[in-house]
């Protein structure tokens, strides 16, 4: 015997309620980047999310674990849809490549976008564990694939014999840098024309800078 269909009420209430993560993390963020992580309150995010505190902890029992459900819910996604290209790209590794330098670069124009990491960056020293967190849930996702797209490119003849942990490294550390010079130090953006930064990027890695006979 089937229920009876809740009634309509029942069914905004669900819907209010299964939003309310989502909404407590938004409001999280916000008050993250506001004020820092350390000197946010939870009684502030609960009122920016429209709940009372006893509402935030219902679901988030602490800061530190608002900013590892942050980093699951704004950053494993990109590594695992860069895992997804990769695995998608192995029969031709180095297109895969391109397209997820492609992809980055254009994550890198939206500050949004790095406002979790920034706030992990600064925090790593004094909160190790949510360094770890970012780490297993996303850095070594992301990293993993582009190994795996290096080894794979090693093995079709594209590139020559050498470490892929290295060469990964190679690959992720210009797109870093970017983030870091414009996002956190300041600097002007290199990312007028993205095309054209990943063009040079590969350029110089596939290629190098030195001049051969």
């Amino acid at each position: 015997m089937t229920s009876p269909p809740a009634p309509p009420q029942s069914r905004r209430w669900r819907r209010r309620a299964e939003a309310r993560p989502e909404e407590i993390l938004e409001a999280a963020l916000a008050e993250f980047i506001k004020n820092g992580f350390e000197a946010a309150r939870m009684e502030d995010i609960a009122k920016r999310a429209g709940l009372s505190k006893a509402g935030v902890y219902l679901y988030f029992e602490s800061k530190e674990v608002l900013l590892k459900a942050l980093i699951r819910a704004k950053i494993t996604p990109l590594a695992e849809q860069a895992a997804v290209m990769a695995a998608a790209g192995a029969a031709n590794p180095l297109f895969a490549l391109r397209a997820i330098a492609d992809m980055a670069v254009r994550l890198l124009r939206d500050p949004s976008r790095l406002a979790v990491p920034r706030l992990v960056i600064g925090l790593s020293a004094r909160f190790p564990d949510i360094a770890e967190h970012y780490r297993t849930h996303a850095a070594e996702i992301a990293l993993g694939a582009l190994i795996g797209l290096i080894e794979t490119a090693m093995a079709k003849g594209q590139l020559r014999a050498i470490d892929p942990r290295a060469a990964a490294r190679a690959f992720i550390g210009p797109m870093f840098f970017e983030a870091m010079w414009t996002h956190v130090l300041g600097g002007e953006s290199g990312l007028g024309d993205p095309e054209k930064l990943v063009e040079s990027h590969f350029d110089i890695l596939l290629n190098g800078l030195e001049v051969r006979a």
